[in-house]
């Protein structure tokens, strides 16, 4: 079985992939640690919870966005698994057959991102991924990454905002019917959620023009499901779409993944 392992600036996501299923997917903060033997002890719990038994992962793979907690869980890997986990990153990037941008500041996840819409479509793709960071990566259908944009993601957004005001509250991300707000909560919705709904379609139809050519448009990041007025602007809206990428990787690097 292949444990993948997504840290990100929020969550450090794993996942539990036996013959082409996730059959599950765990979730800790990012912020939790910065001991392995505590990130070891949270994920034996996990596993015991849910009957998995630790010598039936037999390969692991790490795509972090974290610098500091890079060593911390490959480390726990080691400790609770017995192996050496595979690390995304310049290292590995010329067993993909892809063109990398600028391998050493891009960060893994979009290049996992970028391989599974390579592989997958092996035609130009747009990923749009809704994490703490909203990211839009532009793979061509030749395995070249062209090009990425960034802006806040829409939790980053809502917490500025409730932080650096002092009467505005945090507020549940809900899609609200109107862009008119008739309450305060009512009102930083529709700002924030229509007005990411404007950007999203903006930056879709300015990247497919600069391309000069159609695309397939993926979505994907734990927040992609709530803009619900973009469902039509996505060919493939999965959550799981970056640990994809990351046994895609897994599998290229090491055969036997």
């Amino acid at each position: 079985m292949l444990l993948a392992i997504d840290i990100g600036n929020t969550d450090i996501v794993f996942g539990m992939n036996d013959q082409h299923t996730w059959i599950h997917q765990f979730r800790i903060s990012s912020a939790y640690s910065k001991r392995a033997h505590d990130y070891e002890a949270q994920l034996r719990m996990l596993f015991l919870e849910n009957s998995l038994a630790l010598d039936s992962i037999q390969t692991a793979v790490i795509s972090c966005v974290v610098p500091d907690l890079r060593q911390v869980i490959k480390e726990m890997v080691g400790d609770m698994f017995g192996i050496e986990a595979i690390i995304i990153g310049p290292e590995v990037y010329p067993l993909l057959k892809m063109e990398i941008l600028s391998p050493y500041e891009i960060g893994t996840d979009l290049v996992s991102n970028a391989a599974y819409a390579y592989y997958t479509y092996r035609q130009t793709c747009l990923i749009v991924d809704f994490g703490t960071a909203l990211t839009f990566t532009v793979v061509s259908g030749e395995g070249k990454i062209l090009g990425v944009s960034i802006a806040p993601g829409l939790k980053t957004a809502v917490k500025s905002l409730f932080s650096n005001t002092a009467q505005l509250p945090e507020v549940p991300l809900v899609m609200p019917e109107s862009a008119i707000g008739k309450n305060t909560v009512h009102a930083i919705q529709a700002g924030i959620l229509w007005g990411y709904v404007g950007m999203v379609k903006e930056m879709i139809a300015q990247i497919k023009n600069e391309v000069g050519q159609d695309c397939k448009v993926l979505a994907t990041g734990g927040l992609s499901s709530i803009l619900t007025p973009l469902r039509n602007e996505f060919d493939e809206v999965d959550k799981s779409l970056t640990l994809n990428g990351i046994k895609i990787i897994a599998e290229l690097v090491s055969p036997d993944a």
